[in-house]
């Protein structure tokens, strides 16, 4: 494994493939308040590359045109944040996409266990570490253990997705995720919106 460190933006000519994982750091969980730090992208190669932002600028080119670049699938764990983040700090609205919180979700019914570690280990036997995740993403150089735990969160979304898709199908439900995984730009800017705990679907 290795992991390329890259500041402000991907560098030109960088390919990932049809699909590239990806996940974000930030400095807290609001989307409103806090700032989007750091992108992290797998191609599914066992490579990591963590782009550092830029803040308050975001120019980054390269990213930006990769995240909306409809031959490649973007792959998330909760995928909700991310695509808002990336609304909300670049301006973009990620796609298309798939999500194996969600997929987890249709599937896993066996269980209420959903986060990325738990995924891992049931289904790769890998243990992940999140001894990382909270910390200053911010900081203007990572350490070596941000750098390792930004890789974890997506080097192993390739065969995750793959394992999931073989539950969707077996169950009748692949269909139902890609509906899910359509609307998550909308959900995206619904919570941007100030709709973040809101059912609108709901009678009441």
């Amino acid at each position: 494994m290795a992991i390329h460190v890259h500041h402000t933006d991907l560098p030109d000519g960088l390919d990932f493939g049809a699909s590239v994982a990806i996940d974000t750091e930030t400095l807290g969980l609001s989307l409103t308040r806090d700032a989007l730090c750091v992108v992290q992208l797998s191609g599914g190669d066992g490579d990591a590359h963590v782009v550092q932002l830029d803040r308050p600028v975001y120019d980054c080119p390269n990213l930006k045109a990769l995240l909306v670049n409809p031959a490649v699938e973007k792959l998330f764990h909760f995928a909700r944040f991310d695509v808002a983040m990336c609304k909300q700090h670049l301006g973009v609205s990620v796609g298309p996409v798939f999500c194996t919180k969600i997929a987890s979700k249709l599937t896993r019914t066996y269980t209420d266990r959903h986060g990325l570690k738990d995924l891992t280990r049931e289904l790769l036997g890998i243990e992940m570490s999140k001894q990382q995740q909270s910390s200053d993403w911010g900081a203007p150089a990572l350490s070596e253990a941000q750098l390792a735990y930004a890789a974890s969160d997506v080097l192993h979304l390739h065969a995750l997705k793959d394992r999931l898709v073989t539950m969707l199908e077996r169950e009748g439900r692949m269909a139902l995720a890609r509906a899910c995984f359509d609307f998550l730009p909308v959900r995206a800017e619904l919570d941007l919106a100030g709709w973040p705990d809101t059912d609108i679907f709901a009678h009441a």
